[in-house]
């Protein structure tokens, strides 16, 4: 399998290239826009096509590349069901199975952080978004998101997978590339709760500056990043 991890360095975001083998379809998940003419690049360099584009939500922190990507490949976009943006091809329900080639891809529906968030399996490859990040978890207190519901997809959800499971999280701001499920039980640091009520007061508390562009980049991104 051939499998990219880009980040770009002002959002702190991770985009992931992910195809079977060279001279295959290949899928983009969590495109950054100004990062476009690089996936192209690559997708170029290893003979690839891309077939599809997927966002696990609506970003606030970043435009998503995904429009861009489309008008150049013609690749069809992806999101969850619970995305308010009404121009992606394809919406998803939680446990659909995406087909990408060899690859199989399943949607998570991981509401939280906003209330259309989603991971993504792939094998023991598990793409979070900004639900569960690499000793930590995504903030609560915008884009209708919920500490509730974020710890039910944590608990309930993603952290039920295999401990072996690799995490790869749509954002780092430490120098990390992946976790475990395993690892983020044990060390996570927001996990190591005992109850939703603990795990609320904590992201209650979090006490975090509102992204600078919050207003202009979900307008976009409910575009797919189209101007």
């Amino acid at each position: 399998m051939i499998f990219k991890q880009e980040f770009d360095t002002k959002s702190s975001t991770y985009t992931y290239i992910i195809a079977s083998a060279k001279g295959r379809e290949a899928v983009i998940m969590d495109p950054v826009i100004e990062n476009v003419e690089s996936y192209i690049k690559i997708l170029n360099e290893l003979d690839l096509k891309l077939v599809k584009v997927i966002d696990t939500h609506i970003h606030a922190d970043h435009v998503t590349g995904a429009s861009k990507l489309q008008k150049v490949t013609s690749c069809t976009t992806i999101m969850g069901e619970h995305t308010p943006a009404d121009t992606v091809d394809i919406k998803v329900k939680d446990g659909e199975i995406i087909d990408i080639d060899n690859l199989k891809i399943k949607s998570l529906y991981t509401p939280g952080h906003t209330s259309d968030s989603y991971s993504f399996l792939l094998d023991n490859y598990l793409f979070t978004g900004d639900t569960l990040l690499i000793n930590g978890t995504g903030r609560t207190d915008f884009q209708n998101g919920s500490s509730k519901d974020a710890y039910n997809s944590l608990f309930n959800n993603l952290l039920k997978l295999p401990e072996e499971t690799l995490v790869y999280p749509g954002h780092d701001y430490n120098g990390k590339f992946s976790s475990t499920i395993g690892n983020e039980k044990k060390f996570n640091p927001r996990l190591q709760v005992k109850s939703v009520d603990e795990y609320v007061d904590i992201m209650s508390n979090l006490n975090l500056a509102r992204p600078k562009l919050i207003e202009s980049n979900v307008s976009r991104n409910i575009q797919l990043g189209a101007n």
